[in-house]
């Protein structure tokens, strides 16, 4: 940034409405965090002619949607599948808009997820309804009429194409709100059922006991609460080629989003630490930074952790009802936040072979549960990344992401009150992985180069997710309904303070199309504020990607370098 542009920064807005404070008189807005639902406010905001800064602790892009590297390989965190991979939706022109698929091929599997017993048995989750159901029924005939009418709602969710994301609720027209109620009316009866049937109640009708538990995890782990309606959602759109893994991965995600946003004219600031948000007379002017400095916009868009923002940066001083108990109340009760997660890669030299189930939930046994530290359920997720993008791995070799939900209080208390064994614990969850994953695919074990992990306290010091939850509240819980309020009748405000607005998942629950539509909502709220038509377009960039566009990539802590050295023996 010029010294002459920096320096616009650190002077006050003037009088007269927004722009007062700059010399071409664009409204200035004031970004903190460059996540998803961040960089997505700033392109929007530069799309409508606003001008915009972000401020981001880390020196990368993304949030939780992220990479790192280990020699030579990529680790990457996040995505799992990304609604919006295919034309003709709403999220797939929010994606559009923001760049995030420029120029990259996308990935699709025949099946959502492998679930394989402690004996062997495995059920494949086939996206296709009439796959997945010769399957189920060759697993337990004796199931067959629970099987039938799972696939046959399958098969409803498949023709529905739901994906209300392109207009903030309270700004919706008339028009908009009929061709809603339009796609809604006529399969109202399958979405009521489907989302008043919890799945566990669905899936101990079974009388296979495999088929029983394998239905809970198949979002890989057991999200515990969730009805049958997002796993039919999910696996219809896996299954119209709309939740693929975009080239690129997480990191690919966010880096094409930065590249998008800055082409635009946007500009973020990393190594940037926002300590409080300035406030003078109920209205918010500014950020002042970890080393002092001060920067003036006519508002600010909080894209962080909601509980720093309430708490911390606006130091308490600012509520409401619904945010009481969003951060009070239901923050207390279990299964209102995602469960944090111990991440586990492997950096592996040679190929894996020739197993098409790229992801495979396994459930464990008592005696190995019991060696994953903090462990909430009783399985490790094992997810051959390499199938997943190019360039994860050097030529010839391969990367394996292994997880489990984690008790975040677990780590954390540990490694507040004793590093060095917090360090042992992580040493013992890497030698399970590679005990594990021989015991799988023999002869892996000597084929194994760096060991990686990552514990949620990881995930809390580098984010600030509150309790190390990567995806925030969690959907369908009591959370759910207190959160669509607050965006669609408290328009992403707190009452009593002026120019603020709060986006991202802790604000529109989880999921990467949720964050970005936050940012795309935070804006038309203010142009409809200040009077500015809203508009939006597509990028037109459709350069290839490649691996070398992610950019420079951290290590998040020397210290795992060793740990791969130790307990791979290299």
């Amino acid at each position: 940034m010029r010294e002459d542009e920096e320096h616009e920064w650190t002077v006050r807005p003037g009088s007269g409405g927004p722009g007062g404070g700059s010399p071409d008189r664009r409204p200035r807005v004031i970004v903190v965090g460059a996540g998803v639902a961040g960089m997505a406010t700033g392109a929007y905001a530069q799309m409508n002619g606003m001008r915009s800064r972000i401020f981001e602790k880390h020196v990368l892009p993304g949030g939780c949607c992220t990479a790192w590297a280990r020699d030579g390989y990529i680790f990457d965190y996040c995505i799992e599948w990304l609604i919006g991979t295919a034309p003709g939706n709403e999220a797939h022109r929010i994606w559009r808009e923001l760049g995030a698929l420029d120029g990259k091929s996308v990935t699709h599997f025949d099946m959502f997820n492998r679930v394989t017993d402690e004996d062997g048995r495995s059920v494949m989750f086939y996206n296709d309804p009439g796959r997945l159901e010769a399957h189920l029924l060759s697993v337990s005939p004796v199931d067959a009429p629970l099987i039938r009418s799972f696939c046959r709602d399958l098969r409803r969710f498949a023709d529905i194409e739901l994906y209300p994301f392109l207009t903030a609720p309270a700004l919706r027209s008339v028009g908009e709100r009929a061709a809603l109620l339009r796609t809604v009316l006529p399969a109202f009866r399958l979405f009521w059922r489907t989302a008043a049937t919890p799945m566990h109640t669905f899936a101990d009708r079974f009388r296979d006991p495999l088929l029983r538990r394998a239905f809970r995890n198949v979002f890989f782990q057991d999200p515990e609460g969730f009805p049958l309606l997002p796993y039919l959602f999910n696996m219809a759109a896996a299954h119209r080629r709309n939740a693929g893994f975009p080239q690129g991965g997480s990191l690919g995600l966010a880096r094409s989003i930065e590249d998008r946003y800055t082409g635009l004219g946007g500009s973020v600031s990393y190594r940037s630490k926002v300590r409080r948000i300035l406030v003078e007379g109920d209205r918010a002017i500014g950020i002042e930074l970890a080393n002092g400095r001060r920067y003036y916009a006519d508002h600010v868009v909080a894209a962080c952790d909601g509980h720093t923002t309430l708490r911390t940066l606006l130091e308490g001083r600012y509520s409401s009802p619904r945010i009481d108990r969003l951060y009070g109340e239901l923050l207390q009760e279990r299964g209102t936040l995602f469960p944090a997660v111990v991440s586990v890669f492997a950096g592996v030299r040679g190929g894996l072979g020739e197993d098409t189930a790229h992801s495979t939930t396994y459930l464990l046994p008592e005696r190995d549960a019991a060696r994953l530290p903090g462990a909430l359920q009783s399985s490790l997720v094992v997810q051959l990344r390499s199938h997943y993008s190019d360039g994860f791995a050097p030529p010839g070799h391969s990367v394996i992401h292994c997880t489990y939900f984690s008790d975040f209080a677990f780590w954390k208390e540990l490694r507040g009150r004793d590093r060095k064994a917090y360090w042992a614990l992580k040493r013992q969850v890497a030698a399970f992985v590679r005990e594990f994953l021989e015991r799988h695919r023999p002869g892996i074990a000597e084929r194994i180069e760096v060991l990686d992990v990552a514990s949620p306290a990881t995930t809390h010091r580098y984010t600030g997710n509150l309790d190390g939850s990567i995806l925030a509240w969690k959907a369908f819980s009591d959370a759910d309904d207190v959160a669509s309020a607050v965006v669609g009748k408290d328009r992403m405000r707190l009452p009593g303070l002026a120019g603020f607005s709060m986006a991202g998942q802790w604000v529109g629950l989880g999921g990467l199309i949720r964050a970005a539509s936050t940012g795309r909502f935070a804006v038309q709220y203010l142009c409809d504020e200040w009077g500015l038509p809203f508009t939006a377009r597509e990028s037109l960039a459709r350069e290839p990607w490649h691996p070398g566009r992610l950019g420079r990539l951290p290590r998040l802590d020397r210290r795992d370098a060793r740990l791969g050295q130790e307990v791979s023996g290299a």
